[in-house]
């Protein structure tokens, strides 16, 4: 079977390598559809973020779907042909995490192309995939694989959803633009925002914000005080997911934000200073948010229903032999939002 294999810093191959067959609560899965993510992105420009280095190679992939190929033996509930959106988390259970009710925080997680741990946990970007049963979420009839492939980055943005709390009637700030941006305007109007606002430094980013559902946008780069009128009357967002990681984006939104306003930080970056003074005499609640569990069931869901439409964002589905292309075209933000990998 034909993988995408990440090697190093921009050695990025298709590799042939070996289809195992599915063992005892195992599947075999046809891969059709899979998403280049921010993370797939970072090891492939940088070989992984943070304190995470790639030290193998590793399969690349985690926004993926296809076609049930096979069943190991004892596996229900599943059958050959079916069409599944692969959950790439998969707890451990057992540690105190798990038990307590946060398996996102599990401490043996097993989350598909990931060089957290090592041997690294390799990825879902193959022709065929075996897996625990568990992760296939299986799909209504008729349900568009490239659609379910995003079930993923919507799973992270219903779970940050879920850390802001009820949306019903609020006012909404979005802090960059990119997928997971795009799709927490998404969840905002779906929880029943009244207005959402999107800032981000360019403007191309911010034309599909506006097919997501932002009210307004602001690029930051044109317009740097275009916040300020929301900072008045010490401001007037209820709630603010942060997707940029930058630091002047959250203290920027904490100044927008109104007095026990709930910012969200979605955005990954390096550590940053924040204005204490304001965070504090204004009682804003900062928020982190991790992954997803239940919520990737929940995306399946909404996405069949047609409940939240994320087909603004894909840019492009190449096949698989151009995966360098794809990862290319990926990386570069002025032309791109969401690539596809076509197997």
């Amino acid at each position: 079977m034909k993988s995408v294999v990440i090697h190093a810093p921009k050695d990025l191959r298709v590799e042939e390598r070996e289809a195992g067959a599915p063992g005892p609560g195992q599947v075999a899965i046809r891969i059709w559809a899979g998403g280049i993510c921010g993370s797939d992105l970072h090891y492939y420009l940088h070989g992984g973020f943070g304190a995470v280095r790639l030290r193998e190679p590793m399969v690349l992939g985690h926004e993926i779907a296809g076609v049930v190929e096979a069943l190991g033996e004892g596996v229900q509930g599943l059958s050959p042909g079916q069409a599944v959106a692969v959950n790439p988390s998969l707890p451990c259970g057992a540690c105190r995490h798990c038990l307590a009710g946060r398996p996102n925080h599990c401490l043996d997680m097993r989350f598909y192309g990931s060089a957290m741990r090592m041997p690294h946990v390799q990825g879902g970007f193959s022709e065929l995939l075996v897996c625990e049963a568990a992760r296939a979420v299986p799909l209504p009839e008729g349900m568009a694989l490239e659609l379910a492939a995003f079930a993923e980055p919507l799973a992270v943005c219903l779970h940050a959803g879920r850390q802001a709390g009820p949306m019903l009637g609020a006012r909404v700030l979005v802090t960059g633009a990119g997928p997971i941006g795009n799709l927490a305007i998404a969840v905002a109007r779906h929880a029943g925002a009244r207005e959402v606002v999107v800032t981000d430094l360019h403007s191309t980013p911010l034309l599909t914000a506006r097919r997501m559902g932002a009210d307004r946008t602001l690029s930051m780069s044109e317009d740097p005080d275009g916040l300020l009128p929301y900072t008045l009357d010490k401001g007037h967002f209820d709630v603010v997911f942060e997707a940029s990681g930058s630091g002047a984006a959250l203290t920027s939104a904490i100044q927008a934000a109104r007095p026990g306003a709930v910012i969200v930080q979605l955005g990954l970056g390096g550590d940053v200073g924040l204005p204490l003074s304001a965070l504090v005499a204004k009682e804003v609640s900062l928020r982190g948010t991790f992954r997803f569990h239940e919520e990737f069931a929940l995306a399946v869901d909404v996405l069949a229903r047609g409940d939240i439409d994320p087909t603004p964002l894909l840019t492009a589905t190449m096949p698989v032999a151009e995966a360098v292309a794809a990862f290319e075209l990926a990386a570069d933000k002025s032309r791109a939002m969401k690539v596809q990998l076509a197997f």
